[in-house]
């Protein structure tokens, strides 16, 4: 059976770096390109020294060339703004996956707020599927071109989708999340440098988050009469990998456990990266996995519900393979089944 070609755009960062330790073991792919403009030239595994004697790849500049014409499936891991001015450029007969939030959002206006500048070709936006599986797989099915969803709105939208789709939430839904330092890239920044990170706790992005917005447009289309009252604050813990999220919600009625339980099971009953736990779930249990753990604990009419992913596979490399694999028909935990560690 005939391997897909595959290219990744921007493949020195974290992100790019999961899409190669993944993409380098997919039985279906034949990893063809893999571009990074300031380390063009350069063995692949110097700058990712985990995949030395895995890999003689050698990353190439970001130049347009007659050989992403001969690609099936090509891989963005840029940071938020590039793809935007490169996408256009790019074949039509060339699957896209973007892991950066340029085509996410279905308002310009919306964008030029939370990204902090005009989107460059938001003509192209609507050709864009977003990419959740849990909620999307048949459209991404169908899919030539796909926007990868944000690592905190991965956890936000699966802890809160089912209890949405239903109508069970009254009021507002805070998002409570806290995630790892890798989440913010591998150039470091005043809030981003190890040593301001490695033993700190600390809020950010207060009421500005970009994937809040994201969160709201999906649930709206999850459930259009949501009232779309949501809070989403996010935290730098000190870990390097991982997301924690603590949504709490008001529900319409009372409720107990096994309510829930049965709620969440029939609606990810065919979703095999969803693994509902007892109690909370812990990320050290999803690092390095494609997995999203969910447990809930309820009261009367107040819930809470907890989600732990890697921010780096779940919540961007790995659920890019997932939706590659569903856009091409094939199994979609295909090239992904591989636990963690424990401890």
């Amino acid at each position: 059976m005939a391997k897909l070609k595959v290219g990744i755009i921007g493949g020195s960062g974290y992100g790019g770096g999961e899409l190669l330790r993944i993409l380098l073991f997919h039985p279906r792919v034949d990893l063809r390109l893999v571009t990074a403009h300031q380390q063009a030239g350069r063995r692949v595994d110097e700058v990712h020294p985990n995949l030395r004697h895995l890999t003689d790849l050698r990353f190439a500049e970001t130049t347009i060339s007659e050989e992403f014409d001969e690609l099936d499936c090509l891989f963005l891991a840029l940071p938020h703004g590039e793809s935007m001015t490169l996408v256009p450029e790019l074949p039509d007969g060339v699957k896209l996956i973007d892991l950066a939030g340029d085509y996410r959002l279905q308002d310009a206006e919306t964008f030029a707020r939370y990204y902090g500048r005009p989107h460059a070709s938001f003509h192209l936006q609507s050709q864009f599927v977003y990419g959740l599986p849990e909620l999307n797989r048949e459209r991404i099915g169908r899919a030539q071109r796909v926007a990868n969803p944000g690592c905190f709105a991965t956890a936000a939208l699966l802890g809160t989708a089912p209890l949405i789709a239903r109508g069970l939430i009254e009021g507002t839904v805070i998002v409570d999340a806290k995630t790892g330092s890798s989440g913010s890239g591998a150039k470091p920044t005043m809030n981003t440098h190890h040593p301001r990170r490695a033993n700190s706790f600390f809020a950010y992005k207060a009421f500005s988050h970009q994937h809040r917005p994201e969160i709201v447009q999906t649930l709206r289309a999850v459930n259009p009469e949501w009232s779309e009252r949501l809070i989403l604050q996010t935290h730098s813990a000190p870990m390097v990998r991982g997301i924690f999220a603590t949504i709490y919600g008001r529900l319409g009625r009372r409720l107990v456990w096994e309510d829930l339980r049965d709620l969440f099971q029939e609606f990810y009953a065919d979703c095999f990266f969803v693994r509902l736990v007892e109690g909370s779930p812990d990320v050290n249990w999803v690092k390095q996995t494609n997995f999203a753990d969910i447990g809930w604990a309820v009261d009367g009419q107040d819930v809470i519900v907890f989600v732990a992913i890697d921010n780096l596979v779940k919540g961007a490399a790995g659920q890019a393979v997932q939706n590659m694999n569903l856009m091409f028909g094939l199994e979609e935990q295909m090239g992904l089944v591989f636990p963690g560690s424990h401890p």
